[in-house]
């Protein structure tokens, strides 16, 4: 009788640690596909530092060139837009990079929601600020006449990282990793005269030949598109 009862209790210990062990796997489980890493976007270069191939420049055709793996803007106003296949050289959200070298007193710039126009200044989207030490006070890392730096941490003469995100409204530039502007565009936000499209839309990017005086080298211009 004891042996019996025995055997009894045995059984129901046994299927009351199969049972706890089984529910122990499946929340095992759960908590593993929680915390598994989200595979992130990839960053893709836009230039092969050796050609135009995927770019288009407007007017002045002569103020771009290419020297040790670099474009280089150096003359009349003139403006170079990517063109490429990338996101069909549409993009929203995004994050962009490139390295970046102003000789003194040079002014240039880099565009995003842009788009190919044949002459002028870019109409459409934001310009991205590149001037250390040209007379402009707008400097380096600014969105020219929207949220202006002053004071940039970059010099003449050195190569720096220019890092632009764009994540919905929110627009924060990075230059060698520190943040220069973090700027959430509002609701009918007010733009000054002649620039009534500078806002968050969609498009290209564009680098800025500004001047004879102004010489400004790009390379590694690359991109991570973001999800909408």
């Amino acid at each position: 009788m004891k042996s019996s009862i025995y055997l009894c209790l045995l059984s129901i210990f046994l299927l009351s640690c199969g049972g706890q062990s089984t529910e122990t796997k499946e929340e095992a489980a759960t908590e593993e596909n929680a915390t598994a890493p989200v595979e992130e976007a990839e960053w893709v270069s836009l230039f092969d530092g050796e050609t135009f191939a995927g770019w288009k420049v407007n007017e002045n055709e002569a103020t771009f060139s290419i020297k040790d793996g670099a474009i280089v803007a150096n003359g009349e106003r003139s403006h170079l837009f990517y063109d490429g296949p990338v996101a069909d050289h549409n993009f929203k959200n995004f994050e962009f990079k490139a390295s970046v070298m102003t000789m003194p007193n040079s002014n240039g710039g880099i565009y995003f929601h842009t788009v190919f126009q044949d002459e002028g200044w870019p109409s459409k989207g934001y310009e991205v600020q590149v001037n250390n030490t040209h007379t402009d006070w707008r400097k380096t890392g600014g969105l020219y006449a929207i949220d202006d730096v002053k004071e940039p941490p970059t010099k003449d003469n050195e190569w720096f990282t220019q890092h632009i995100i764009v994540n919905g409204k929110n627009i924060e530039v990075r230059l060698n990793g520190e943040t220069v502007v973090n700027y959430t565009e509002p609701d009918n936000p007010e733009r000054p005269e002649g620039m009534a499209k500078r806002l968050v839309d969609s498009g290209t990017f564009a680098l800025q030949g500004h001047d004879p005086g102004s010489t400004v080298h790009f390379k590694d211009i690359q991109v991570k598109i973001l999800p909408d």
